[in-house]
């Protein structure tokens, strides 16, 4: 059992998780990033990282593997960081969450959540790789992160953060979610 605090961010694409790991980092804390599981994976079966071979990765990753396989991957991450404070980007099944709060009893949840068209155009400007170049792809991509349980993880959180305001109203409260997080494993 580990005695690290640990915080998951979870949110549909384009909610705001990057904002909040920036904010993380910026408090002296380290960041395991699920998502770069699955980009890794897609390097190792020679897959370029687009919306739909990330996708197909996942749902493969997660059928061949079990749904807490990128979970998993990302415990020795968590464990090997010299910080005592990590958060993790990108939960989205009940499996995994049940996961860390086993291994990491000082484990918190915060849910991060944007309309579709709020997190459509911030995806679109974003323009990573496996951001989607239209609505359909958009469309296509939501629906696959809510088949694997992302909606079932926002629902359960621990704190919702509802991020349709400026950027710095988001980091503003962002930032004190964050805060009263580690404030009460620190007690």
């Amino acid at each position: 059992m580990s005695r690290k605090i640990v915080i998951g961010v979870a949110g549909m694409p384009g909610a705001g998780k990057a904002t909040v790991m920036r904010i993380v980092r910026r408090m002296g804390h380290s960041v395991v990033v699920m998502g770069d599981v699955i980009r890794l994976e897609a390097r190792r079966r020679g897959l370029q990282p687009t919306p739909k071979n990330l996708g197909i990765v996942m749902l493969k990753l997660r059928k061949e593997k079990g749904p807490r396989v990128v979970a998993d991957r990302c415990i020795p991450k968590i464990e090997s960081s010299k910080e005592d404070v990590v958060a993790i980007d990108g939960i989205r099944s009940l499996q995994e969450v049940r996961k860390f709060g086993r291994h990491f009893p000082n484990f918190t949840l915060i849910a991060i959540h944007s309309s579709p068209e709020t997190r459509f155009r911030r995806l679109f400007r974003r323009q990573r790789s496996d951001d989607p170049k239209g609505w359909d792809t958009f469309l296509e991509r939501d629906l696959r992160e809510l088949r694997v349980g992302l909606g079932n993880v926002i629902a359960t959180a621990d704190y919702m953060i509802v991020n349709e305001g400026t950027r710095i109203e988001f980091e503003q409260e962002a930032s004190a979610v964050l805060e009263d997080a580690m404030a009460k494993w620190m007690k």
